[in-house]
């Protein structure tokens, strides 16, 4: 069971508690000698805490983070207040990050999880091998401005490369960029709807029409050409691209 908790470690980016399932130690509290099992009630207690970790853990250090704002920046664009739902917007961020993540996960249960089931590792270094391609996909993401900051603010040591970096540092710095990135994107989407709105707005003032909100004339123009140009096919498609250079 201890191996098991040392595997959600692994797998939901808790360093410190894959080395306390290894060494009986959990937050600097002495569980016992080493190689000893943790209590059931305590390992039931690790398991519960890692599984409140999992939401949080898909929503910022997945490509999740940067597809929702990038959804409800366009929701917001074209005006359709709450069409499509939250609901449907996160599934679909959900489903997409899924689709990009697979093979980082699949590198991940291959490099951890196995080799601890065949005892081939302990579970510390099961950790840092199913770390590996986890880092890879941060690093590919993060600033470098953004991880020299959280270098500076944790006062770590520069590394070596990249591969040395520590996971305290790559996601923050993954989660700064992804939401730059997401911000960038939604500002380029929203100026071809927001040109729509100045122009029906002028041309609403010029006429005298001072009564009909301008947004109420626009909104069918906006939908419009966000059909007509096969808007979903394009965002969509960008957006995964963009995780694929």
């Amino acid at each position: 069971m201890s191996a098991r908790v040392a595997l959600l470690a692994v797998f939901f980016g808790a360093p410190g508690l894959a080395v306390a399932a290894a060494s009986s130690n959990v937050l600097g509290i002495d569980l016992g000698k080493p190689g000893e099992s943790l209590s059931a009630p305590l390992q039931i207690v690790v398991l519960l805490t890692l599984l409140t970790l999992l939401p949080a853990v898909i929503m910022s250090i997945t490509p999740f983070l940067r597809i929702s704002i990038v959804l409800h920046f366009l929701r917001q664009a074209l005006g359709t207040q709450t069409t499509p739902s939250n609901q449907v917007l996160l599934g679909m961020s959900l489903f997409l990050a899924m689709l990009i993540i697979q093979p980082v996960a699949a590198d991940m249960y291959h490099k951890g999880w196995e080799p601890l089931q065949a005892n081939t590792l302990t579970a510390s270094q099961a950790f840092e091998a199913g770390a590996e391609p986890l880092k890879t996909f941060l690093v590919k993401f993060a600033r470098q401005k953004d991880v020299k900051l959280f270098l500076d603010i944790s006062h770590a040591p520069a590394p070596r490369n990249v591969q040395d970096l520590e996971l305290r540092i790559l996601i923050p710095a993954y989660i700064l960029s992804e939401l730059k990135a997401g911000f960038q994107i939604g500002a380029v989407l929203f100026m071809p709807f927001l040109i729509i709105d100045l122009v029906v707005a002028s041309v609403t003032l010029s006429i005298g029409m001072m009564q009909l909100p301008p947004v109420m004339i626009s909104a069918p123009f906006k939908i419009l050409l966000f059909v007509l140009a096969d808007g979903w096919n394009l965002v969509i498609g960008s957006l995964m691209k963009s995780f694929y250079v």
